[in-house]
């Protein structure tokens, strides 16, 4: 039995793919890097998403944001709670299917405290 998860309607659509599209953007395989090197220069934890929104590195990342003018944690904060977790949990899965040389390279982004 293979595990499936299960579908809840996103609520606020034009919101939560702004911010999906910034964090697929920023998880690019040409980006990945720069993301992480992003993070590690400001102290963060990869698995840290409330730290990573507020400290702005999608918009840095991201021209398409960026221009926009909607910083993504006001964007997040725009999104209902179910929204959010669903926003959180595409983060994460993101953020642990970088490539395992990269992973290595920045291992102490990805450490537990």
């Amino acid at each position: 039995m293979v595990f499936q998860q299960a579908a809840i309607k996103v609520q606020k659509e034009q919101e939560f793919e702004e911010l999906k599209g910034a964090i697929t953007r920023a998880f690019r395989a040409e980006k990945t890097e720069t993301f992480l090197k992003r993070l590690s220069s400001a102290g963060l934890r990869v698995r840290d998403w409330d730290a990573v929104l507020a400290a702005g590195v999608f918009e840095q990342l991201d021209e398409t944001l960026a221009k926009s003018g909607k910083p993504a944690a006001s964007l997040y904060q725009s999104l209902t709670l179910s929204d959010q977790a669903q926003m959180r949990e595409f983060y994460l899965f993101r953020v642990e299917e970088v490539e395992p040389k990269l992973r290595a390279k920045f291992h102490k982004l990805y450490q537990y405290y």
